[in-house]
């Protein structure tokens, strides 16, 4: 999971800003990266959407000019993913976690940015969203 970063410079900082994520920015001073920085920031606004309960947009826009494509930590995409196929099957996290056979809490803590569930875990509130749980190794991207 990746996200676009329209990214300028203001002089002798270089900004990001994130158009799917309205509020989203970020800035590096010189000699700092960029990368970095937006990582940071893009990872901090998605946690706090968890947080707060609310469903993160999915990155869509395809931006013209410099973009940066920002990637989502593996940790932190499982959440969102899980939190946008929850939502997609119209459930509730306690309508869920019935189908799933497990409590209202534990569909919580899989959607909270501090959890570390495992994959069976995973496999079986999968199973209870009909979908399929798919886990990928990806050569890394050239920065």
């Amino acid at each position: 999971m990746r996200y676009p970063a329209i990214v300028t410079k203001e002089g002798r900082f270089t900004l990001a800003a994130f158009p799917d994520c309205p509020g989203c920015a970020t800035q590096a001073d010189p000699g700092e990266s960029i990368l970095d920085q937006a990582t940071d920031a893009l990872t901090g606004w998605l946690e706090a959407h968890l947080v707060t309960g609310e469903v993160p947009p999915r990155p869509r826009t395809r931006p013209k000019g410099k973009v940066l494509w920002v990637e989502v930590p593996a940790t932190l995409a499982v959440k969102v993913s899980l939190r946008w196929a929850r939502t997609d099957a119209g459930l509730t996290q306690r309508e869920l976690a019935k189908r799933a056979g497990v409590t209202q809490q534990a569909i919580a803590k899989l959607e909270h940015p501090d959890a570390n569930p495992g994959v069976e875990t995973l496999e079986k509130v999968a199973r209870a969203l009909g979908v399929r749980l798919s886990i990928d190794f990806l050569p890394m991207h050239a920065a």
